[in-house]
């Protein structure tokens, strides 16, 4: 008999299931992104997830957590709303361990990501029309309606449930932080849920780290006191305040809109060779739009989704011409647009390594 606690010769021990293999995702340093050589830019990689996202950190959480409460069993129908990420996680979690799902989506769900969720078995409800302007509302309500139509069902409700940001403080954040030494001036963060954001800044602050924890919104989104308005991005943004998200504060928020999120993804292609979610193309736009500040600092980005879920949508010229209104040529000329362009004279105390300055000089000026 093999023994499996044997570490290979790679040191790799064999995972027992698939979700045994959510978490410890890369981080990669961005050599090329800021087109600049006085940033450190490291970018976590949660699309390397199983699930394909960071919210499979949060869906695995949750619904083990309901397993080890006996909130739930074999018998238990989960009912959760969703703009995709989130119900593919929960899909894949409640495959694994034989439980019946539905997953409430809105008209701006990816269809490859439904595709996905259906895959895994879950069954797929669709709200059409937004409630008060807001579709997360919408699918909210349709989830009231499920729960008291349906026998012995639970809603994870990932807007209030406390595993969400935990599964992120003990996870996410952690495998950062410890990657580069607790050396981390910068952190930045999309938000939805807020459940990500919230997490990283609670590792940080109990640990006594300086990191400036930036949250990323999408402009449209009611969150830290936005006004509605029109999104096309999902996962990024919310047009209801959630439980988690009420009375978040973060060291600064930075929004964007639906255009720096597919500049972001495309530039992102481009120069590092790396397809990235939509919110991941807003961070990232976030971060270059500040580079002044950001110079001889250390950054990270959580990078949520991989772009393979959008390619209908923001890597198709047809969909951001007739979406965002924005023609391929001015497209190309804001991907190529350096961001703050130029070297600040002077700079000092930097981390970088001759031998990587050199590198970087040689291989990242855009």
């Amino acid at each position: 008999m093999i023994d499996i606690n044997k570490k290979a010769s790679n040191g790799e021990v064999p995972r027992e299931g698939v979700l045994d293999t959510i978490g410890s995702t890369p981080l990669i340093h961005l050599c090329r992104y800021l087109g600049t050589a006085d940033i450190q830019l490291y970018a976590k990689m949660e699309a390397f997830n199983p699930g394909g996202s960071a919210k499979d950190r949060p869906a695995r959480a949750m619904i083990e957590e309901a397993l080890r409460a006996g909130t739930i069993d074999r018998n238990t129908t989960i009912i959760e709303s969703t703009s995709g990420n989130m119900g593919i996680g929960l899909a894949q979690a409640c495959c694994y361990y034989g439980l019946p799902l539905i997953c409430v989506v809105d008209p701006f769900a990816q269809e490859q990501n439904v595709a996905i969720m259906q895959a895994y078995g879950a069954r797929i409800e669709r709200v059409t029309r937004p409630l008060q302007g807001a579709f997360l509302k919408a699918r909210l309500a349709r989830v009231m309606e499920l729960l008291n139509e349906i026998p012995h069902s639970f809603w994870p409700n990932q807007y209030a449930n406390i595993k969400n940001p935990l599964s992120h403080e003990q996870g996410t954040v952690q495998e950062i932080d410890e990657a580069l030494n607790g050396e981390i001036d910068y952190l930045f963060v999309a938000t939805s849920s807020t459940g990500t954001a919230r997490g990283c800044r609670d590792y940080l602050q109990k640990r006594g780290r300086r990191t400036k924890v930036i949250a990323v919104d999408a402009e449209g989104s009611v969150l830290f006191g936005g006004l509605a308005g029109r999104r096309r991005i999902p996962g990024l943004g919310a047009g209801h305040v959630s439980v988690l998200a009420a009375g978040q504060k973060f060291d600064d928020v930075k929004r964007v809109n639906d255009l720096d999120c597919v500049v972001g993804c495309r530039r992102m292609v481009k120069y590092e060779a790396i397809l990235t979610g939509g919110s991941a193309g807003g961070v990232l736009e976030a971060i270059r739009a500040m580079i002044p500040e950001l110079r001889t600092k250390v950054c990270a980005a959580i990078l949520h989704d991989s772009g393979t879920r959008y390619l209908d949508t923001i890597y198709s010229d047809q969909w951001v011409e007739s979406e965002l209104g924005c023609s391929i040529e001015k497209l190309q000329a804001r991907i190529e647009q350096p961001g703050q362009a130029g070297r600040v004279a002077g700079q000092r105390g930097s981390r970088f390594t001759p031998h990587l300055r050199e590198y970087v000089k040689e291989h990242a000026t855009i």
